[in-house]
């Protein structure tokens, strides 16, 4: 049960790490548009977005390779989550 417990945090975190990730990318692309600096902000976002993501997966890991898939899984259903709700923002 312990170890369930243990992936679902690590799905759960892996989810968070998506929207911030992927909202990030959103918002940077948001703020490039009106902006003359584009491939500065870019470039910091990226460093700043990945570096996050990377601690963050290497935090929830623990070192257990089913609690990097359960993070990386959440990871990419945040993913979905994103991209359906920037659609929807950007249809109304």
């Amino acid at each position: 049960m312990n170890e369930i417990t243990g992936i679902l945090s690590a799905v759960l975190a892996g989810m968070l790490l998506g929207v911030l990730f992927f909202g990030g990318l959103w918002w940077t692309v948001q703020k490039t548009l009106s902006s003359t600096q584009a491939g500065l902000w870019f470039s910091g976002s990226f460093l700043v977005r990945t570096a996050l993501v990377l601690v963050g997966f290497y935090f929830t890991s623990q070192g257990d390779w089913r609690r990097i898939t359960g993070c990386v899984a959440g990871f990419l259903g945040a993913r979905l989550c994103v991209v359906r709700a920037t659609r929807l923002k950007e249809g109304s």
